[in-house]
């Protein structure tokens, strides 16, 4: 379960993420959606610990952010910008990547790679978008984390790999993963999400349940 009690950041003196209050509950999907700078993507970061906020608190299992721990563990993230190795092929990189936690196989890895459609011995440097993001997706499911942290995860994905995303992303929380997506399109998230939650100006606006 993931806290988030009266969370605020300011960046570059705008304020992007407003006094939020929210619960993450396990084993379910949870849609961020809004505009470009809304600030689905710094709520992510700030989940992962991969940002400070200014004032609040995260717990994560009842553990304090930046106190009890650095980091959400046990997380698999896809954000904005991220890089592989561009000179290994997709294996390869996965397998330095397991070395850090020593808790993937070769097994796992291959399986990962299976589950998004990637078949490609290429180096990632040949690699289209939609492979690069397929990459990403099999990257964050890997070692089968509790924490999923997705964001615009079907960017660049062809229809087929949307689909495999799609029944990965069930297949995740049937497995007990807490799954927060972001995206801008609401259509996307509809069919997905067991909540709806809309950020305007780094502020919870509207939640909705598909339930």
């Amino acid at each position: 379960m993931i806290n988030l009690v009266n969370v605020t950041k300011t960046f570059k003196k705008k304020l992007v993420l407003d006094n939020i209050t929210y619960t993450f509950s396990d084993g379910k999907i949870y849609g961020l959606y809004g505009c470009n700078g809304s600030g689905k993507t710094m709520l992510l970061r700030t989940v992962a610990g991969l940002i400070v906020p200014d004032s609040g608190k995260i717990f994560i299992d009842s553990k304090e952010m930046h106190k009890d721990i650095s980091f959400a563990p046990d997380c698999g993230i896809i954000i904005e910008n991220m890089e592989l190795l561009p000179n290994f092929n997709a294996f390869d990189n996965l397998k330095l990547l397991s070395t850090i936690r020593k808790k993937a196989t070769d097994e796992d890895i291959i399986k990962s790679l299976e589950r998004v459609g990637l078949n490609s011995d290429q180096k990632v440097k040949k690699y289209s978008l939609g492979m690069k993001q397929k990459l990403n997706i099999a990257q964050a499911i890997f070692e089968k984390p509790n924490i999923l942290l997705l964001d615009e995860p079907t960017n660049a994905v062809d229809d087929v790999g949307v689909k495999l995303l799609y029944n990965i992303i069930f297949e995740e929380k049937n497995r007990g993963a807490t799954i927060i997506i972001a995206s801008h399109h609401k259509e996307e998230l509809i069919s997905l999400c067991d909540e709806l939650i809309y950020i305007e100006g780094g502020h919870i606006d509207e939640e909705l349940s598909n339930q």
